[in-house]
């Protein structure tokens, strides 16, 4: 399934659900970020995805960096909350979601990476490098929010 972003754009179509979802920033002991190249889109991520019915917000977080990377995670803290109305996906399927994105900083514990039916690629990003990936706009503020070790409080926005 495809995925458009839609930022602030005049032209985006209107939304029709809003999905929950989360984002993990995942660093190693070498500091490096634990990224997804995603298939819906070819844009590179961080790991992340909808919440379920019957999950706590840190079980989608550690369910959805486990299905996407194969790297085991744990929940050390919230980074940020998104909610910006004028950040719209159109998926293939006619659905229109609103951004409602939570980011968790996570470390991991486990795994092996790998990929999967989401993920063309995945790997440990130097952060020097990650400005040399398509990433998208909305996507970077939350790096450079979860990266921040000054940060005292989540941003909120």
């Amino acid at each position: 399934m495809g995925r458009i972003d839609y930022l602030h754009d005049p032209d985006a179509p209107p939304a029709n659900s809003v999905v929950p979802s989360v984002v993990a920033f995942v660093r190693d002991e070498a500091g490096r970020v634990l990224m997804v190249q995603r298939s819906d889109n070819g844009r590179w991520a961080l790991p992340g995805g909808g919440h379920d019915v019957g999950e706590s917000i840190s079980d989608t977080v550690v369910r959805e960096v486990r299905e996407e990377t194969g790297i085991e995670v744990e929940v050390v803290g919230l980074s940020g909350i998104y909610t910006d109305p004028g950040h719209v996906m159109r998926y293939d399927d006619g659905e229109v979601r609103q951004q409602f994105s939570i980011c968790f900083r996570a470390r991991p514990v486990g795994g092996e990476l790998r990929t999967s039916s989401e993920t063309t690629q995945v790997g440990w990003v130097d952060p020097a490098d990650l400005a040399k990936l398509d990433i998208h706009p909305t996507m970077r503020l939350r790096i450079e929010h979860a990266a921040d070790g000054s940060r005292t409080a989540p941003y909120i926005g």
